[in-house]
């Protein structure tokens, strides 16, 4: 008996207060967030190119593929081509990424959509089940600490994919439009629903984190834009991994429990917004906008190891490059960083760290 799909059953589930204060605190960052976006709209256009390529990298060193900090740079200002399949799968991540950025608002969620999203996916790689659904069962494997591999969870199989990924759909775009469960609630349960259907020969859990990206960006929750959502899930690569592992437990019968993939995701969810903010230094006591010497000062003052120039130019994204390297200079003047090697090779250091 295939899985049926219906999230009414989200609507009476009692949350724990853990889960309830999480909702409660992206409301907040969403509503801050909303009102800097609308007041300084041109000083996050860097963050957001930092956003993009930091998306990249991450969603694909998850799926092992992967290529240098200075080729994926040079991809992104297309100073180069792609000469191997990796850099091609990238390229497709980053195309599929824009769409998804310039585009959302355009972009049903229903199966046509999914597919064609998927083909432009893998369309740089040129592989032919790209925009089709599965054609051989596949499976989620683990290795184990002798190096054996296991089957852990045995996804839909192919023959019933197209129905099971039009019911999905269906049940998800009824329970949005009713507006009686959370999104944040929702748009997790979604995604293990999809990962446990893993409608694709390859590429399901790419197409999953830019879903995710999708429908939080069609719910109102723009951070993905601005902080990578796929760089968060790297950086807790272990943790999503159990966590998807728990919450798909009892799928096929209809038991499985997605609170432990809700609460890793809206935790995600709001590191994202709270790096945001800390980014964006949205506003200090006073209301005033920081000096860009405060603005660097703050920022190595929180930085453990060391510090280069382009992580401060990166992580104050509303100082210029000049700015930073003359806030730099005046910190080591003073005493406050210690300059470390020369050239390219040149990093700082606080001076409590020695």
């Amino acid at each position: 008996m295939m899985r049926t799909f219906d999230y009414s059953s989200l609507e009476q589930k009692q949350w724990g207060t853990d889960i309830l204060n999480l909702v409660a605190r992206i409301h907040e960052c969403k509503g801050r967030q909303d009102l800097f976006v609308r007041q300084k709209p041109a000083e996050l256009d860097r963050l957001a190119e930092i956003a993009k390529i930091q998306s990249t990298e991450a969603s694909n060193k998850i799926e092992g593929i992967v290529t240098s900090n200075a080729r994926m740079k040079q991809l992104f200002q297309e100073k180069t081509t792609p000469r191997n399949r990796d850099e091609d799968e990238i390229m497709g991540y980053r195309d599929v990424l824009n769409t998804i950025h310039e585009s959302h608002e355009y972009i049903p969620v229903r199966p046509s959509y999914l597919l064609q999203l998927h083909r432009d996916l893998l369309a740089k790689a040129g592989l032919s089940y790209g925009g089709h659904f599965k054609n051989v069962q596949n499976y989620i494997s683990e290795k184990r600490a002798d190096g054996t591999v296991f089957t852990r969870f045995t996804p839909v199989d192919p023959f019933c994919t197209p129905d099971a990924v039009e019911n999905l759909c269906h049940a998800y775009e009824q329970a949005i439009s009713g507006e009686r469960i959370d999104a944040l609630i929702l748009i997790p349960s979604f995604i293990i629903d999809f990962l446990c259907i893993h409608p694709f020969n390859d590429g399901n859990g790419r197409m999953s984190r830019l879903l995710t990206l999708l429908l939080l960006y069609k719910s109102g929750y723009e951070v993905g834009k601005y902080i990578s959502i796929e760089r968060q899930i790297e950086l807790t690569k272990d943790r999503y991994y159990e966590v998807l592992e728990e919450s798909d437990r009892g799928w096929h019968e209809g038991g499985n429990d997605p609170t432990p993939f809700i609460r890793y995701m809206l935790q995600v969810i709001l590191a994202c917004y709270i790096e945001f903010e800390k980014r964006v230094g949205i506003m200090d006591a006073s209301g005033s906008r920081s000096l860009a010497y405060d603005i660097v000062k703050n920022y190595v003052n929180g930085k453990i190891g060391r510090i280069t120039a382009a992580d401060v130019v990166a992580n104050c994204p509303k100082l210029g490059k000049s700015t930073v390297l003359r806030e730099i200079k005046r910190l080591t003047e003073e005493g406050l960083l210690i300059k470390q090697g020369s050239g390219r090779s040149t990093f700082y250091i606080r001076p409590d760290s020695e």
